[in-house]
């Protein structure tokens, strides 16, 4: 069943986001294909929720973008994580780890 990662949990899209950031600069539409290649096909973020996550991240420095030639030679937007973003992933991804392994600790035990 394919998701949004949307519908998950408030701020998961970004942190995804950042996280194939990380990996290296990305246009807008090779993050959609990474996270859904990433995730085996279950995560699938269309544009009315991918492009206004990257402008929330550009405008909160946690990405940095550029226009560039894609692989087709088409006028692209690449975004890159900054450092702020780094950090931003560092604690997020903590706070998400602990807030999962919570929910598998009453999923066991309930």
């Amino acid at each position: 069943m394919a998701r949004s990662p949307s519908d998950l949990f408030p701020g998961t899209l970004d942190l995804l986001i950042l996280r194939v950031l990380a990996t290296g600069p990305q246009h807008g539409y090779g993050v959609a294909q990474r996270l859904q290649q990433l995730s085996g096909d279950v995560l699938q973020v269309g544009e009315s929720s991918l492009y206004p996550a990257l402008q929330r991240l550009l405008l909160n420095g946690d990405v940095d973008a550029e226009w560039a030639a894609s692989e087709n030679n088409r006028r692209a937007r690449y975004y890159t994580i900054s450092r702020g973003g780094r950090r931003r992933l560092a604690r997020e991804r903590e706070s998400f780890e602990t807030m999962i392994a919570a929910i598998q600790r009453v999923l066991r035990t309930a």
